[in-house]
């Protein structure tokens, strides 16, 4: 499996394509118009989101709500799509203007930012609800919370219910109040904030992934997914950078068997050793930068005259870290749904599941 993006951030529509979906997967656009949905939401957001309401249409490689084998289309419109878009002669600081006008001889960034612009995750986010469907078919659960934003960090454990009741997917309602204000104050001077966010895979069997070769190290495929998002500078799995001042007798999980299964009592490996899941969740967490658009505007230079000037303004969002976990949610469930059809094989959902039911015979046989 694997996907194609295509589209602008104010351009007619965004676009992706999946090639390698099973066939016989029941999918429908109610299940990815909840996930887009899901996309919009979050305190600290820009006007932007009331402006676009997503929904995907399904155009090809679904029939009858099931899956036919051939490459799913999937298209987005935007509504807030100009053909009149002013030039963009100031770039940014933090964002990929300068280096993409560099990179690709341009004198003007619009056509840089335009296809640079987070909004080409709704098509990620489309693409990983396919994905979340599938996983669904092994009884794998991916969901996230955010953990942090700007100085304020939770404190409570996740409670999936009562994260997806908050305005910022977080199940620590006093830190809550906090990160609001933490956002309010930041929107009152005129500047961003990031965070951090949390992504969970439940129910994933030992055994996917590999480490023979460096790109099958499950990890690192995780890892590099979270690292493609716009605005992530940073991703941890189990203890992640915390482990580096503890040490190995603290660090490691111990192994004991029970009930015709291995299991730990602990979990700082995040759910994966040597590049493969070992039967535990699968923990992943990533860093979200302060958006680069500032209401103040930092220093930067004009294109064509060279001198200094403030970097241009676009409408941006304040906070986008709970937007960007439901992205971390959809890229990591279509690695994980990769990695698990690399693993069982199948053209049919009926072929998946049935060398997946042998080989967890198998593991509890061992």
């Amino acid at each position: 499996m694997h996907y194609l993006t295509a589209g602008e951030s104010h351009g007619p529509c965004v676009i992706a394509i999946i090639d390698g979906v099973p066939t016989h997967l029941r999918i429908s656009p109610k299940d990815i118009n909840y996930e887009l949905e899901r996309r919009q939401i979050g305190y600290g957001r820009s006007e932007r989101m009331q402006i676009e309401k997503d929904k995907v249409e399904i155009l090809s490689g679904v029939r009858n709500d099931k899956t036919t084998g051939s490459p799913i289309a999937l298209l987005i419109k935007n509504k807030d799509f100009s053909k009149s878009l002013p030039e963009v002669n100031i770039p940014r600081p933090g964002h990929a203007d300068l280096a993409g006008v560099l990179k690709f001889n341009q004198k003007d960034a619009r056509d840089i930012l335009e296809r640079a612009s987070a909004r080409e995750t709704a098509s990620r986010v489309a693409c990983g609800a396919v994905a979340k469907v599938m996983l669904r078919e092994f009884d794998i659960k991916v969901c996230s919370h955010v953990r942090q934003i700007g100085k304020i960090k939770v404190t409570k454990e996740m409670n999936y219910s009562k994260v997806n009741k908050s305005p910022l997917m977080c199940a620590d309602p006093g830190a809550e109040k906090l990160m609001k204000k933490e956002i309010d104050d930041a929107r009152k001077r005129g500047d961003t904030v990031g965070g951090i966010f949390e992504v969970i895979c439940k129910g994933v069997p030992p055994g996917i992934g590999s480490y023979t070769q460096w790109d099958k190290r499950l990890d690192g495929r995780l890892a590099y997914v979270l690292m493609s998002i716009p605005g992530v500078k940073g991703v941890e799995i189990g203890l992640g950078f915390s482990s580096a001042g503890s040490t190995g007798s603290r660090v490691h999980d111990e192994i004991f068997y029970k009930n015709d299964r291995f299991y730990r009592k602990t979990n700082n490996a995040g759910g994966i050793e040597g590049g493969i899941s070992n039967g535990e969740d699968i923990i992943l967490r990533a860093v979200m930068k302060p958006i680069p658009t500032l209401g103040m505007p930092l220093k930067s230079i004009g294109l064509s005259d060279k001198l200094p000037k403030a970097a241009h303004k676009e409408r941006a969002d304040i906070c986008a870290v709970p937007s960007c976990s439901v992205v971390g949610e959809a890229v990591v469930a279509f690695e994980l749904a990769r990695a698990m059809q690399e693993k069982f094989g199948g053209d049919s959902m009926e072929e998946m599941k049935r060398n997946h039911f042998a080989y967890i015979k198998a593991v509890k046989e061992y």
